[in-house]
């Protein structure tokens, strides 16, 4: 490789591309607050003074102001150990399990009759003796506030807990217009007793992004960098994220240009950039929106064919009808169910015991949500039949469940054709309605709840307890290996399959399932493991007894979804249903909007709740009336996901340039430019082998899915496409996680595009477009033409060995030499055979050759052939300067293929290929 040629690689890697991360979520209306005047003043103006009499209480006042000096974080008593043994609950949420903390024990922290010589005061108030060092001195309003309650008798009714209706945060908005501008924030608590409090010193105060807002401990909040980014409130129960802004340019208010905002979606992102004096960038070319847009819906470069058209295409719908047409391919398919197989846990390594049959049970999983893709089912019956799903239907036996599915598996039926997908239930590391209720939560409501199995959620309302009442919706379902023997009818039935088939009933596990596989190919019917469903008939008598036989899981015979109303579950065949029509009330806070947040980060690297899985009231929405907009949309429309692709891809938004100008060049999470982004890893590994694949084969990778890295099923990844697949982060669906799919650029990326044996293999071999390509240029026949053509020579050679052979026999025999006779007719004996044998090989490489023989690839100039390796990967013409270094390179290599392959390297290892934009 030349100098020149070298310079030129390097200059196509040098586009700084940057990776798009970050941004926030989701925030709560809180409501109007009562007149000033009726508002208790602060804490701080009550118990300042030396004389005051005032008891406090423990819920409103003592345990926040706990939280306020740290006591309860997760560095001191908070901590899973407590500390110098003492536990509270972390920030302070369980105020019965607190209160228990501070006044029982053998060593209690209060002493009613001595205030003063209460743990409470006195270690705290002493840098000596505590080890967290003084938290606060004597004769403040801190101390008073410890002080008056331990003398008013350290009380606390956990019958009579108070309830906060609303936080009421002002103001709602803070704009800043320079640096180190600062804005203090006033609380007031509204509790259901119709009392009102100014609880600002109480309460815990964090921001989303320092380098654009700091608040501290009193509230004040202090701007940074030019921006936008949200200051949370947390008091009690309640969480409030407050939006924080400052312009990065004076192109605000009148002096903002008149931008195009064709789309709802355009007005919605517009009117925030206007807040923030940032002005988009101008719309994509034609050919930047056609390839990325081919990406992001299908995974799927635009062919050289198809780039010529579409440009020269003058119909003003073009990019409409191109939508439209992408979201009808088998490749739009692929990718969003290979989407959905992420959110869902679609993991061959979790799957075990799911059916007799060796047919991986990932890849059922695959079909039956690829099929309903396919149809375009509505997203929340999608859902139903995961989140509903049992093995029979109703009114069927488990005989004819059994022999239904002995029939599907003998005679090829396919899985997607059943009602529902069971494999869901079936996920070794989802048996508990701990990891159920996680799980769940993450893939259909797109929060971590996790927190709240321990404590009260750091960012959302969520306690302990409210986790504990919603995995018990998830206590009715198990997959089981035969009926329960609490269903007699459906056990009686098991045993006759059994006992009917000729196998040894001693086997279990593997073995018996292999006897099941002989048995069931040998047309009998064979027992199937199910999802069991538990009666809610049950509830009552296994909620009285704590140790239940084997499978009849404990649960109360009411529950709650978060926090929602109380739902008696008996009043349901299925306790899982109540949770179903949570989530199809149109105002369910996450359903709807955790879809369409995670398809819209699809097409922006982030969402407009970012991380997408972390819809929390502590991490709000960038932008949120945009995010209720596609969530209220999405409803209305029946929950159509290619109305939700169809609406994204349609707006300008989308079809922004990513060049950017001075005011957006910093902007990730406002969407006032395309931000390149690395491409997920099954599409980054299809587009390196349909970018050097054939020409007839590079065409056809919308429709023909069937060998695509983005119609792999599960987890389980074998052949060429493991490794790469595995460095450039696929999902290994191994948590309740989005993480768990990697999108980070890494050093072994890097190498494996430019060393590795298979991405050179794939541009050399002679299927290849560079074959092709040097098939045009060579002057020897085809490699099918060479190999008939030594048939044939072979052929007409061993006829003249035998017509000579023939002719030695009858010399020797007429010479009385029957030996040598003999043995030249053994010899032709064995070339008859061998005749036969190349007439067969021949006429197999006629047909071959008929049927895989490639037209070669022409090119009038070497120009054409720069061109079409560009078009083909980064879907665009070369610039003036690229034609020349290019061209320059091909005439100086010693055959022209070299170069060519040489700059299909270059080309494949630019930022320009490798990521969307």
């Amino acid at each position: 490789m030349n100098a020149t040629f070298a310079r030129f690689c390097l200059s196509l890697f040098a586009p700084a591309i940057a990776l798009a991360t970050v941004a926030p979520l989701f925030a709560e209306s809180i409501g109007e607050s009562r007149p000033s005047s009726e508002v208790m003043p602060t804490i701080i103006e009550r118990f300042t003074p030396q004389d005051v009499q005032e008891t406090p209480d423990f819920q409103k006042h003592v345990s926040p102001l706990m939280g306020r000096l740290g006591c309860n974080g997760r560095s001191c008593h908070g901590s899973f150990q407590g500390r110098g043994g003492f536990m509270l609950s972390l920030f302070g949420y369980d105020f019965k399990a607190d209160h228990a903390a501070i006044i029982e024990g053998d060593d209690p922290r209060v002493d009613t009759d001595s205030p003063d010589e209460s743990m409470l005061i006195y270690k705290p108030t002493d840098e000596d003796m505590h080890e967290g060092g003084k938290r606060y001195e004597l004769n403040s309003w801190e101390h008073h506030v410890l002080h008056n309650w331990i003398k008013g008798g350290a009380k606390f009714e956990p019958s009579n807990v108070a309830v906060l209706e609303r936080l009421h945060v002002t103001p709602e908005e803070i704009v800043f217009n320079d640096k180190d501008q600062s804005e203090p924030l006033r609380v007031v608590a509204h509790w259901a007793d119709g009392t009102q409090e100014d609880v600002t010193p109480l309460c815990r105060f964090t921001t989303n992004d320092d380098q654009v807002a700091e608040i501290d401990g009193e509230g004040i909040v202090t701007g940074v960098e030019a921006g936008d980014t949200h200051v949370v409130v947390a008091y009690d129960k309640a969480v409030v994220a407050i939006p924080v802004l400052r312009p990065v340019s004076k192109l605000i208010g009148a002096n903002y240009p008149a931008v195009p905002t064709p789309t709802k979606i355009d007005e919605l992102v517009v009117h925030k950039l206007k807040k923030l004096g940032i002005v988009p960038s101008d719309l994509a070319s034609d050919e930047q929106f056609l390839r990325r847009v081919s990406l992001d819906i299908a995974g799927t470069l635009p062919s050289p064919t198809e780039i010529r058209a579409f440009v020269a295409d003058s119909d003003p719908n073009k990019r409409e009808k191109k939508i439209d047409q992408l979201l009808d391919t088998p490749a739009y398919v692929a990718k969003m169910t290979t989407l959905l197989c992420d959110i869902t846990g679609n993991n061959d390594q979790q799957l075990v015991n799911v059916s007799p049959m060796r047919i991986g049970p990932a890849q059922e999983w695959y079909d039956w949500l690829y099929d309903r893709v396919e149809k375009n089912v509505p997203y929340d019956e999608l859902a139903a039949g995961i989140i509903l799903a049992r093995s029979r239907l109703e009114g069927e036996s488990y005989q004819e469940y059994c022999e239904e599915m002995s029939d599907m598996y003998r005679d090829g039926g396919s899985f997607a054709d059943r009602e529902y997908m069971t494999h869901y239930w079936a996920r070794r590391e989802f048996r508990q309605p701990e990891e159920r209720a996680i799980a769940f939560a993450y893939a259909f409501m797109g929060v971590r709840i996790q927190c709240a199995q321990c404590h009260k959620h750091p960012f959302d309302v969520w306690s302990k307890n409210d986790f504990d009442e919603f995995k018990t919706f998830f206590t009715g379902a198990r997959f089981a290996n035969q009926p329960p023997r609490f269903d007699r009818a459906g056990f009686a039935q098991y045993e006759d399959i059994l006992n009917k088939l000729e196998i040894d009933k001693e086997l279990r596990g593997n073995q018996q399932r292999r006897e099941f596989a002989k048995e069931l190919r040998n047309g009998k019917t064979v027992p199937f493991p199910e999802l069991v469903v538990m009666p809610v008939s049950n509830i009552s008598r296994n909620a009285k007894n704590k140790k239940n036989r084997k499978g009849l899981a404990s649960r109360s015979p009411e529950a709650r979804v978060l926090g929602e109303e109380a739902i008696d579950l008996r009043d349901y065949e299925d306790v899982r249903q109540p949770v179903m029509e949570w989530l199809r009330q149109k105002e369910n806070p996450y359903f709807a909007r955790a879809i369409v947040n995670r398809i819209w980060a699809t097409y922006f690297s982030v969402g407009i709740v970012h991380p997408t899985d972390d819809l929390s009231l502590g991490n709000p929405p960038s932008n949120e009336p945009l995010l209720d907009y596609l969530a209220k949309g999405f409803i209305e429309n029946n929950y159509d996901l290619k109305w939700v692709h169809r609406e994204i891809a349609l707006s300008r938004t989308y079809q922004l340039s990513w060049v950017p100008n001075e005011t957006n060049r910093l902007d990730i999470r406002n969407f006032s430019r395309s931000v390149p982004r690395r491409l997920p890893a099954e599409v980054a590994y299809d587009i390196i082998q349909q970018a050097t694949a054939g020409d007839q084969s590079m065409g056809t990778y919308l429709t023909n899915i069937e060998d695509r890295a983005i119609s792999i099923p599960g987890t389980r990844i074998q052949g060429n496409a493991s490794y790469p697949l595995q460095i450039f982060g696929r999902s290994e669906r191994a948590s309740n996680c989005d993480c768990d799919r990697s999108m980070e650029a890494t050093l072994l990326q890097t190498v494996f595009l430019q060393n590795d044996f298979s991405l050179h293999a794939s541009m050399a071999n002679s299927d290849s477009w560079i074959g092709e390509v040097q098939k045009s240029l060579s002057p020897q026949i085809d490699k099918r033409a060479t190999e008939t053509g030594k048939l044939q020579a072979n052929i007409k050679r061993l006829y003249e060995q035998m017509g000579n052979g023939r002719a030695a026999a009858e010399r020797q025999a007429a010479k009385g030499n029957q030996m040598r006779a003999k043995e030249i007719r053994e010899r032709l004996a064995a070339g008859k055979k061998r005749l036969v044998y190349l007439r067969e090989q021949l006429e197999k490489a006629k047909a071959n050759e008929k049927k895989e023989k490639v037209q070669p690839v022409a090119f009038d100039s070497p120009a054409e052939m720069v061109t079409e390796a560009y078009l083909r990967t980064l879907s665009r013409e070369p610039s003036e300067k690229e034609m020349t270094i290019s061209l320059s390179h091909l005439r100086s290599s010693e055959k022209p293929v070299n170069g060519l392959h040489d700059l299909m390297w270059a080309l494949l290892n630019t930022k320009e290929f490798i990521v969307n934009h």
